[in-house]
């Protein structure tokens, strides 16, 4: 869920959080303002986390007294053959001493935003607000083929780390969705309005031999977009939703 910025800066990590239901959703626009300059931690903690977290807890599990933090993460390069992920994982541990870095990791319970909340790459903020208005799909009505998604987030004491989810209820049950990662903010780091496309045809480059596919029928859709402190949906401290809207749409034959 990078920003120096645009949804993006993660070193030599990647930029936007991994898609939790294919690639049919793009962003277009910059999700927010930044005038920070410099690296931030936050950002790559949070995606190492979601590329790391298992397999360090695989390790741990099965090392039991892990010695030093280049132990730890050189087994973590070893595993997932990524030297950049053992230099990210030294970074981190250093931080908080290997004893703390394997005490947080567990605690966090596969929650990269809290883990990087625990270790204090990121910064917490419980008193923030956002509101989602102006919520559009255009076209409502219409045969497949993409659609322009527009809204625009604003608020009154800025925001926490935490993310924004696009989810498409579909006729088939089929998920269709994205997250991306919100930084902490202040109340007018948000330009207007948010821009995404929405590829609402089957993707040709999916398998359905291999995953299950979306073939977007005819029929009513309901597009939901929450934003959250924290990471969407978690039951840890320093997160709730601050907004949820929904927006309907239908794809003719």
């Amino acid at each position: 869920m990078k920003w120096a910025v645009v949804l993006a800066t993660v070193l030599a990590l990647g930029a936007a959080r991994a898609p939790r239901g294919g690639s049919n959703l793009s962003h277009l626009s910059a999700l927010l303002r930044n005038d920070q300059v410099g690296i931030n931690l936050c950002p790559t903690c949070i995606q190492f986390t979601e590329e790391a977290i298992n397999e360090l807890l695989d390790i741990i599990l099965n090392a039991g007294v892990v010695g030093t933090c280049g132990t730890l993460c050189q087994a973590l390069a070893q595993k997932t053959g990524s030297q950049a992920l053992g230099e990210v994982c030294t970074i981190l541990c250093d931080i908080a001493g290997v004893e703390e870095f394997v005490k947080l990791i567990q605690k966090a319970d596969l929650d990269p935003i809290y883990f990087c909340e625990l270790i204090n790459t990121c910064p917490v903020f419980d008193n923030g607000d956002a509101s989602i208005t102006d919520l559009t799909v255009d076209p409502a009505s219409g045969p497949q083929g993409p659609r322009s998604i527009s809204f625009t987030i604003s608020s009154k004491k800025g925001t926490g780390t935490g993310e924004l989810i696009l989810f498409v209820e579909t006729v088939d049950g089929i998920p269709v969705e994205n997250g991306f990662l919100l930084m902490a903010q202040n109340a007018t780091a948000f330009p207007v309005p948010q821009a995404y496309t929405l590829k609402a045809e089957p993707n040709p480059d999916c398998d359905p031999t291999q995953q299950m596919c979306e073939m977007w029928v005819p029929g009513d859709y309901v597009l939901k977009v929450e934003i959250c402190n924290g990471e969407c949906g978690s039951s840890h401290p320093h997160s709730q939703v601050y907004d949820r809207k929904e927006a309907n749409f239908t794809i003719t034959g």
